[in-house]
């Protein structure tokens, strides 16, 4: 059956993205292959998900002047966790910016945080969890 498999993040350098979505949101590192030239192919994916982020380098100025804004501002990337007090307690103490205080919605918890690169992401516990 298909499935998403993957998402490309264009990111800055490598080393300081992975140092983000592994040391701060506690991410798998699920690959990082060498590609020659100064390319890699490097996956993060959330502890016990099935889709990763392709952490893929910015190499000219279209895609440098997209890091950190590759939806326009608006939040794009959605990480669903079963405990967002837990989570969103060990986000803060790793000193993940969060834009706003967390919020009762009726789908369920929510609070938008931003990447290292500016990147808006909504952490969410849906209701019912």
């Amino acid at each position: 059956m298909p499935h998403l498999a993957a998402l490309s993040l264009l990111v800055r350098d490598y080393d300081e993205a992975i140092a983000f979505y592994v040391g701060k949101l506690g991410f798998d590192l699920s690959e990082d292959t060498d590609m020659g030239g100064g390319k890699r192919w490097v996956r993060v994916t959330p502890k016990g998900g099935q889709t990763s982020l392709l952490l893929a380098r910015a190499t000219d100025d279209a895609q440098q002047v997209r890091v950190g804004d590759q939806s326009g501002g608006r939040v794009w990337l959605f990480l669903q966790t079963d405990d967002f007090a837990r989570d969103h307690a060990a986000f803060v103490a790793a000193g993940v910016h969060f834009r706003e205080a967390p919020r009762h919605e009726p789908y369920g918890v929510v609070a938008v945080f931003e990447d290292l690169y500016g990147n808006g992401w909504d952490l969410i516990e849906p209701a019912g969890v």
